[in-house]
């Protein structure tokens, strides 16, 4: 017992050691030294977890920015979102497909990205290397800069009261960017481990409803980072365990007060459920809260056919507001589910990737397709009582994509078309024809044979064919500013169209609105 207590010893002494050159490297920016180091950590078996708490303690106060907004000689300039965290919440998913023996690769593709993610407000003015640095920055052969601290951590400020009204004081902490106050008062409330998993819906329900209120002629987005980012402080911190995630609260949590917040989506979806859910007035007296209506919605069973969806999915990416909203709040009062609205949701989103050609304008319709993905995952993980109005938010972001990206011309409208003889195929071979594309990394076969697979099937999923859309083309999440990342001969097919679309957008416009009907009289929104 001596020896292994003493064996057991030296191997933490040893991982410290490690540790603290795993450190020293990434924070050099040595990508092929932090590799090193860590594949040596795996060769001495530290657990994957605790490898992953490291590498987000040692990244967690270089990837904050002091504002996602830089106003330069008079011109806004996007400052990009950290994608550290991120790496490691993909690494923690990917690792349960892959067999025992290659359960540490996504992680090592972490290791590697950090040394380009850190210090993202001096990448962008090109005082530091990096990612968002590869065009500009023109010091090679020069030792490069100390990452820059801009938040640092902080003690936990401990309050006293309700839940319900400790939860609310944050949020309105948030809301104002009181970013250090809003740390302090987040941290007292995850001590709180009997209404943790209360803190961190309201952790990703302030990220859900922080999205921009316009795309066409943008660069300066809110592409739904901070929920991204709180998505990753969850499935993070439950793998690594929260007596050891204070890091990862660091590193994402603090980050949801961080400026420009964009609120005006989410107003609208309180107003629209008042408007559409309530059939009653909006005033501009202050409302809060949820009505019995809204929260008896939430219980919905039903199913959407085919030609609800399809005509959900017209009104988002083929109409202007506000024939989502009425199509949406139509279903919620017909009794349909809305975690399948959310499906259908995101199906309207991956029509809107797959109609999108040019490596340089996936932006959009990647982060919506995203942002809908992470709605669902909201649902099915949180029972926050505000989740309802997120449908409107989604349907917002998804209908400002398809219109941003038709108005900026960056659709085609070639079809997909099954390949030829794929119809005399069996599944199975089918499947094996799939594969092979993925693995040739050839995204027109990869969304070819998906067609033909769903065909088979008697009908085309869109979401499945995004999915082996972005397989093939193995492209991330590209935001602003991003380099470009080469993709080849992506060919969509067309939005369907079950009416004449002009028709429909004529008959539209010259209906009195349901919103200015019951907006009449006293100003709704001061």
């Amino acid at each position: 017992m001596a020896t292994q207590a003493a064996q057991h010893k030296n191997g933490r002494q040893e991982a410290a050691h490690l540790y603290d050159e795993l450190e020293e490297r990434l924070l050099a920016r040595d990508q092929e030294g932090g590799s090193r180091i860590y594949y040596e950590l795996l060769r001495r078996s530290r657990p994957l977890p605790e490898i992953m708490a490291e590498a987000v303690r040692i990244h967690a106060p270089y990837t904050h920015v002091p504002y996602h907004q830089r106003i330069d000689d008079g011109f806004p300039n996007f400052v990009n979102n950290d994608h550290c965290l991120l790496s490691s919440r993909a690494a923690i998913n990917l690792q349960k497909m892959l067999p025992e023996k290659l359960a540490g690769l996504p992680l090592a593709q972490t290791i590697w990205y950090i040394p380009s993610g850190l210090d993202i407000w001096n990448q962008k003015i090109l005082k530091a290397p990096g990612h968002y640095a590869t065009r500009g920055y023109k010091m090679p052969n020069a030792t490069p800069p100390a990452p820059v601290v801009y938040w640092p951590d902080q003690e936990p400020l401990r309050e006293s009261g309700p839940l319900n009204e400790r939860l609310n004081n944050w949020l309105t902490l948030v809301e104002r960017g009181q970013v250090i106050d809003a740390y302090r008062t987040f941290l007292g409330l995850m001590e709180d481990a009997e209404h943790r998993k209360e803190v961190l819906a309201q952790l990703v329900f302030a990220g859900m409803i922080d999205v921009q209120d316009r795309m066409l002629f943008n660069r300066s987005y809110t592409t739904g980072h901070k929920a991204y980012r709180a998505r990753s402080v969850v499935e993070i911190g439950n793998a690594v365990g929260w007596d050891s995630a204070h890091d990862v609260i660091y590193a994402g949590a603090l980050d949801i007060a961080v400026g420009p917040r964009w609120h005006s989506v989410y107003e609208m979806a309180c107003n629209v459920v008042t408007i559409f859910i309530e059939g009653k007035e909006v005033h501009a007296v202050p409302q809060s809260g949820t009505t019995e209506r809204e929260r008896a919605l939430l219980s919905n069973t039903g199913t959407l056919n085919e030609i609800e969806t399809e005509e959900l999915i017209d009104a988002l990416i083929g109409q202007h507001e506000p024939a989502y909203i009425e199509k949406i709040s139509s279903l919620l009062l017909a009794g349909k589910s809305p975690r399948r609205i959310i499906d259908a949701i995101q199906l309207a989103g991956a029509r809107v990737v797959l109609e999108t050609e040019g490596p340089n304008n996936f932006s959009m319709p990647q982060h919506t397709y995203e942002y809908c993905n992470t709605l669902g995952w909201f649902y099915d993980n949180f029972a926050h009582p505000q989740r309802l109005k997120l449908l409107y938010v989604a349907g917002s972001m998804v209908n400002q994509a398809a219109w941003n990206q038709r108005d900026s011309g960056w659709l085609k409208s070639d079809p997909i078309n099954a390949p030829s003889g794929a119809d005399r195929m069996s599944g199975s071979q089918i499947i094996e024809r799939l594969e092979a594309a993925l693995a040739a990394l050839d995204p027109p076969a990869a969304v070819a044979w998906t067609r033909a697979y769903r065909q088979r099937r008697g009908s085309l999923d869109a979401g499945a064919a995004a999915c082996a859309d972005g397989g093939a083309a193995r492209q991330r999440s590209a935001q602003p500013g991003d380099p470009a990342m080469p993709l080849g001969g992506l060919r969509q097919e067309p939005v369907p169209r079950p009416r004449a679309a002009a028709a429909r957008e004529r008959a539209h416009l010259g209906r009195p609105s349901e919103v200015r009907r019951h907006l009449r009289g006293e100003p709704a929104i001061r």
